[in-house]
């Protein structure tokens, strides 16, 4: 499944076949969200949380991508990401884009 964050895929004619969304809610374990809180104290990376959003983008383009196949897409085009805080140590990560067929 070709993934571009663009809205057209050089060289190629398609028909759009509708929006598709992958979404994850995402947290850490208790331990990990104490050590991160404080991380926050002395400042850097939170290299937990960094872990946990891109294991939660895996995973929402992961279920991006099934829903695009189970349409028939060959490719979804104008990827976009959305996070959002859904409570403390949590995030809610979306990744969606238009699913295609090529001509």
């Amino acid at each position: 499944m070709l993934l571009v964050n663009i809205d057209y895929i050089p060289g190629k004619e398609f028909e759009a076949l509708g929006v598709v969304k992958g979404t994850v809610v995402q947290s850490k374990n208790f331990g990990k969200d104490f050590m991160a809180s404080m991380k926050t104290l002395v400042g850097g990376e939170i290299v937990s949380y960094t872990e946990m959003l891109n294991e939660a983008r895996q995973i929402a383009v992961k279920r991006m991508v099934d829903e695009a196949e189970a349409l028939g897409a060959d490719a979804v085009v104008n990827l976009r990401y959305s996070s959002s805080s859904v409570m403390q140590g949590a995030a809610e990560i979306i990744a969606y884009g238009t699913a295609v067929r090529y001509l």
